[in-house]
């Protein structure tokens, strides 16, 4: 019998509540946008819906300004992935504001993959609000 098809729907995006990364609750959607003022703590990102993929894998990518690292190396695009858990599975991809702020302004790209195949996108502007 052949595997039913997988669903992904895009559940909200923006900017949400702080994000423990050690619970299973997922962050709380505050405000629907891709304008994420660069302040401190900010958390921002895109939850998604995925139905009928347990087993399959997610591959996430977050394209970001050039800055670097604690020892002066410009930090590559961050790439990891994880294993859908169950039949309905909720998933955030996002990230936060941390020191230095003014390097983090600019475009950043986030993009999720099921089983090698892409099936959410979507950029955000980090713009500094005091301009």
């Amino acid at each position: 019998m052949p595997k039913k098809k997988s669903d992904v729907k895009m559940v909200s995006y923006g900017i949400y509540t702080k994000w423990d990364r050690d619970s299973k609750l997922l962050p709380k959607i505050r405000k629907h946008t891709q304008a994420i003022p660069a302040e401190l703590n900010v958390e921002f990102g895109y939850t998604l819906r995925i139905l009928r993929a347990k087993g399959s894998k997610i591959t996430f990518v977050m394209k970001h300004p050039p800055f670097c690292d604690d020892e002066g190396n410009i930090r590559p695009d961050f790439i990891g992935e994880e294993f859908v858990n169950a039949n309905e599975w909720h998933f955030f991809l996002g990230d936060t504001v941390w020191l230095p702020i003014e390097d983090k302004c600019g475009e950043w790209e986030l993009i999720t993959m099921l089983d090698g195949k892409e099936v959410a996108r979507m950029k955000f502007n980090l713009f500094n609000p005091i301009y």
